[in-house]
């Protein structure tokens, strides 16, 4: 039987795919209007507002010395190169494509655990890493004629929300999750402000839709919540598989609202990509299930 805190987990990993694939749709819709820089600087700039107003109403201290912990540091890194890679990819190729490349991220997280945290992976789960990255591969297609280079922006992001994934591990457990979030905004912050400045652009563009740019910078603050929340809240190895529903969600976005018609090897490769992944946290909670 599941535990309550396992099931609240994996509804609140449901939601954040949700409404993280709503905020990805409105990423995409406002590229048309504004650079990579400027939403950059929407998108962090108004998560380090309301994060910073959610650790204060909790009573956090952001005064914490740990905020410059040299694995921070990194994790402030791997999230700025994260989000201009995911920002350029949905301005450049299929939301659908971005999706199913960026749900390998627990696969390659998982070789960063074994590389640089020391963990133990027995045959079956490196098979189950061997076949999300086949699936990777099969959606990418690097040899194909017809190649899009721009896929690579999305492979960017995919490599570092890994890096991501795999220093949140290494967070102090006592760091509420607001305070997290509230450090890698604002570390992230100025370097957007900056290049919004280098490039020589407005900061309130006459075209900026603030339609869609209020409910944006909501969603994907309030869909990273719920992901750090479940992430904390359940065993990682039973929510993580819930993470590829937002391979569904957009999928039927980029049908429904863009009238993206993904192709067979897409569809088979992110369906590689979500066999690999549930395979390998099942597996991961089995063996954990028998060393206790």
């Amino acid at each position: 039987m599941i535990k309550d805190t396992n099931l609240c987990g994996i509804l609140l990993m449901i939601a954040s795919m949700a409404v993280f694939s709503v905020a990805d749709t409105l990423v995409k819709l406002a590229t048309s209007q504004l650079s990579t820089a400027q939403l950059m600087f929407y998108l962090l700039g108004g998560s380090l507002v309301l994060f910073t107003a959610m650790a204060k109403f909790q009573g956090d201290r952001l005064n914490d010395p740990r905020a410059l912990a040299p694995v921070l540091l990194l994790r402030y890194l791997a999230e700025i190169v994260g989000m201009v890679g995911m920002v350029t990819a949905l301005a450049k190729i299929p939301i659908s494509t971005v999706g199913a490349v960026t749900q390998a991220t627990p696969i390659l997280a998982a070789v960063g655990a074994v590389l640089f945290l020391n963990e133990k992976v027995g045959w079956r789960r490196w098979a189950s890493i061997i076949v999300g990255f086949i699936g990777v591969l099969l959606i990418v297609q690097p040899g194909a004629v017809a190649f899009d280079t721009n896929v690579l922006w999305a492979l960017l992001a995919l490599v570092a929300l890994s890096v991501r994934d795999l220093t949140t591990r290494m967070v102090p457990a006592d760091m509420t999750s607001a305070s997290l979030a509230t450090y890698t905004m604002a570390a992230a912050t100025p370097v957007t402000i900056a290049w919004v400045l280098f490039n020589g652009e407005s900061f309130f563009p006459a075209e900026a839709n603030w339609l869609i740019i209020i409910p944006m910078v909501f969603l994907g603050s309030l869909g990273y919540l719920l992901l750090i929340a479940s992430l904390r809240m359940a065993e990682v190895s039973v929510v993580m598989p819930f993470r590829y529903s937002r391979i569904i969600f957009l999928l039927i976005i980029g049908i429904v609202m863009f009238g993206e018609r993904p192709g067979v090897w897409i569809i088979f490769g992110a369906g590689l990509i979500v066999v690999s992944g549930v395979y390998m946290m099942w597996r991961e909670h089995q063996l954990k299930r028998l060393s206790r």
